[in-house]
């Protein structure tokens, strides 16, 4: 069953006119889409700059409204015009993981307060402290590092509190927006090993946007390829890495470090 389904999904935004007299012009980010997205699906979703993904994802999520179609998660249309309150139903079933784990975390809170902050914004029943020790301990985080702050953790671990509050609310899909492209290759290695863990543990659907597609092919069953605000390519991990149809997949295959043996 697909637990996600966009529909003829597409989203412009005006160009700001350079004089009185000149023609309203538009920029398509996104060209009408259609995807679905089953229940635990572990999708990677794939492109360089500008190809539509973040686009596709703030779509996804309802933070940000489409120009037409609609999105429909577990069978209720998403509505992006709805108040935030409207809205917890779908915040309650997502988390997300952004690019940078230091911009997107508050350097005034405490870790605990970071990965705790949904389950209060959420009006989340329960035992909060309890939670965040727990997640804490499900990302490799020491239950005492609750009460550091941001800059007193590595990269890594930043990221891994990120994780720890995408989490805290036991959403069912998490979606990581270049999730390891702000880290060193160890720092990746070790979070992508710890997506793969908590997809197994919470059952998680997950959507992992990122440009290089050989950074999530161990960690994606699926993959759907984005060029100029398109799919250009969509089929599991290794259909696509083994026999791609599109010539921009094929350039991006190409594009993968390979290290000789001696």
């Amino acid at each position: 069953m697909s637990l996600i389904v966009a529909e003829g999904l597409s989203r412009s935004f005006a160009i700001p006119k350079r004089h009185l007299f000149e023609r309203s012009r538009a920029n398509t980010a996104l060209h009408p889409t259609d995807l679905e997205i089953a229940e635990g699906e572990s999708l990677g979703l794939i492109g360089e700059s500008g190809s539509g993904k973040s686009t596709l994802v703030r779509l996804l999520l309802g933070l940000d409204r489409p120009t037409s179609g609609r999105v429909l998660v577990d069978g209720k249309e998403v509505d992006a015009t709805a108040s935030a309150r409207s809205l917890h139903w779908l915040r309650r079933q997502t988390g997300l993981v952004f690019q940078d784990p230091y911009a997107s975390l508050d350097p005034r809170m405490t870790a605990g307060q970071i990965v705790a902050e949904p389950l209060w914004a959420l009006d989340i029943p329960g035992d909060h402290r309890a939670r965040v020790r727990e997640v804490l301990a499900q990302v490799g985080l020491e239950a005492d590092m609750a009460d550091r702050h941001p800059h007193e953790f590595s990269g890594g671990q930043r990221q891994r509190i990120a994780l720890a509050r995408a989490i805290a609310h036991r959403p069912r899909i998490l979606i990581g927006d270049e999730p390891m492209s702000a880290l060193d290759v160890t720092m990746r290695a070790q979070i992508l090993e710890v997506l793969a863990k908590l997809r197994v543990e919470e059952g998680l659907t997950l959507i992992v946007v990122s440009h290089d597609i050989g950074l999530v092919q161990n960690l994606n069953d699926t993959v759907a390829v984005m060029k100029d605000g398109r799919i250009v390519e969509r089929g599991t991990m290794d259909a696509v890495l083994q026999h791609p149809r599109a010539d921009y997949t094929k350039a991006l295959l190409a594009a993968i470090p390979v290290i000789p043996h001696p």
